[in-house]
């Protein structure tokens, strides 16, 4: 609630659902930031969305993803809050992701103060993530059932 720019994304199929988040992060009045694949660089252009109905496209992999035509670049040190997704998460904020490593390389973009948090299902949790140098770790993870803090 505190956050004024929130930078989501959109799930794919084994990440939790954030559809609705996006749609209700209007009704708090926050800007909402979804990234856009520059895969010419493997990371992303964050960009900020005004309405998620007319602002989404299909891309070439079938998912949706923001239409760079309507949607102006927010700098990454805008960020007061990034929702990040997973495969899997472990309690010290270890994460796996689709091993692609572009959410490795956002995350140590964004400025300490952002918050990374990670939404998940308790079956995501597991006992220890084995973590690479280049591996970036969340501060919060939120399930179903309780709110894990970066031990």
């Amino acid at each position: 609630l505190e956050s004024k720019i929130t930078l989501l994304y959109i799930n794919r199929r084994y990440e939790v659902e954030t559809y609705d988040i996006i749609k209700r992060s209007y009704d708090y009045s926050k800007i909402v930031v979804l990234p856009g694949a520059n895969h010419d660089k493997f990371d992303f252009k964050l960009l900020k969305i005004d309405d998620p109905e007319t602002a989404l496209i299909r891309s070439p992999e079938g998912t949706l993803a923001p239409d760079e035509t309507q949607c102006k670049t927010v700098p990454i040190d805008c960020i007061d809050i990034a929702i990040i997704p997973g495969i899997a998460f472990d309690e010290k904020g270890g994460r796996i992701g689709s091993g692609k490593g572009y959410y490795n390389r956002l995350i140590s973009k964004l400025p300490i103060t952002t918050r990374k948090v990670a939404l998940a299902l308790e079956s995501q949790i597991t006992q220890q993530i084995p973590m690479e140098s280049n591996d970036k770790h969340v501060d919060i993870i939120i399930t179903e059932d309780r709110v894990i803090y970066k031990i």
